[in-house]
């Protein structure tokens, strides 16, 4: 479709992700958020869990992967992700990182998964306001409306560390930030064999997603891109810039 082979696009994309990774990396330091959004949204590679013991050519990090992801309710700014599975080792991994990154004790809302619990206590030692929001859903779709999510009929929320204001806590901007990914990650999107084939392609592929988010593209709510709203970046990046980071990068 372009004219240049998959080897090349794919030394692009390893490349370029590199390069916005070290540049995330450091600069998302001492950050003004005040209250965070946690979440973790599922994918795979190569195959389906289910298919993965029969493939014929396996594959490092095949079947179902994880991206866990947090947002600044104020700024929008995406400040730390990983890609992983979803149990306490990567829980830990991903929370510790995202304590490392700010300035100030925070109030974070996650879902009920019990791994926030314990990654909660090793990235934050108890400083931190930790709220716990379950959302209760209605009966399951009929089969007209099988591929729509059930309606939400509920919410359940409590303190789990710290003493969070429960009326505060939400998790629609994280949930918002999660369909984005899927609408404009190709890799991630339902119902497709657009599904990523190697796990770094993958990893490399969000580093990118997020980079555009943060950097590049003016968030509808704040009006410019959350890096410029949390003072990360002195101005609207343009994809210009990107391409000269990655040229910097490869000169290496």
């Amino acid at each position: 479709m372009v004219g240049v082979s998959i080897n090349t696009v794919t030394k692009l994309l390893v490349g370029a992700g590199k390069a916005c990774a070290k540049c995330q990396y450091d600069s998302m330091r001492n950050l003004p958020c005040k209250s965070l959004q946690l979440d973790e949204i599922w994918a795979f590679v190569a195959a389906k869990e289910k298919n993965v013991a029969t493939m014929a050519k396996p594959v490092t990090g095949a079947g179902s992967i994880w991206t866990w992801i947090a947002i600044c309710a104020q700024t929008k700014l995406v400040p730390s992700w990983l890609v992983g599975l979803r149990d306490l080792t990567d829980a830990s991994a991903f929370v510790c990182d995202l304590a490392g990154r700010l300035a100030n004790r925070v109030q974070i809302t996650t879902d009920g998964l019990k791994a926030y619990v314990q990654a909660m206590e090793d990235g934050f030692g108890g400083e931190v306001d930790h709220a716990v929001l379950v959302k209760v859903y209605g009966d399951e779709a009929r089969d007209e409306a099988r591929y729509s999510p059930p309606e939400c009929v509920g919410c359940q929320k409590h303190a789990s560390t710290g003493e969070p204001i429960l009326s505060a806590a939400s998790t629609s901007y994280i949930e918002r930030q999660n369909l984005t990914l899927r609408m404009r990650s190709r890799r991630l999107t339902r119902l497709t064999n657009a599904f990523s084939k190697k796990l770094e392609n993958l990893e490399h592929s969000i580093v990118l997603h997020f980079f555009a988010y943060n950097f590049i593209t003016r968030h509808g709510a704040i009006r410019m891109p959350p890096a410029l709203k949390a003072g990360v970046a002195k101005g609207v990046w343009a994809y210009e810039q990107l391409v000269e980071l990655v040229d910097r990068g490869a000169a290496v």
